[in-house]
């Protein structure tokens, strides 16, 4: 289910450029390596739901200490690829500025999570949703950031 979420930076290009270009893989690699940790987070919160249904979701099948170590991994992988949208897509200094930002943000929220799976089981004490909601910011910003750059050069 990842990747069919990942297609709309592709469609969209080729819709209005009507080829392909390293730019849309690359923003297709940043929803790929995004959509983990955003949806563990979530399944974090949910996950004796997804259990009791049958549904592998990762926090229903591995501990939850295992699950954090994961969204930080991918957290990494999807800070990495956002940054390397910079070169690829020829952006000024204000999208490289905002996705450091951004992805420092990300990045925290990660491991900060991660570290309150290592010492307790307890949503209360986990707060998943707290990184589930930054991830959204953090992907519309980035968005919005990639979108405004060419117009500030």
């Amino acid at each position: 289910g990842g990747a069919a979420g990942c297609f709309p930076p592709l469609i969209g290009w080729t819709a209005v450029t009507n080829e392909l270009a390293w730019t849309p893989f690359v923003l297709f690699l940043v929803v790929f390596f995004w959509t983990p940790p955003h949806f563990w987070a979530l399944a974090l919160r949910y996950r004796e739901d997804y259990a009791n249904a049958g549904v592998p979701m990762l926090p229903s099948v591995a501990t939850s200490s295992e699950t954090g170590r994961q969204i930080v991994i991918y957290t990494w992988a999807t800070v990495i690829t956002s940054v390397a949208l910079w070169p690829v897509a020829g952006m000024g200094a204000f999208y490289p500025t905002i996705a450091i930002i951004l992805g420092i943000v990300f990045l925290t929220e990660a491991y900060d999570l991660w570290s309150r799976t290592k010492t307790s089981d307890e949503l209360s004490v986990i707060k998943p949703m707290r990184l589930f909601h930054y991830s959204n910011a953090y992907l519309a910003l980035l968005f919005v950031a990639a979108a405004i750059d060419p117009f500030l050069r």
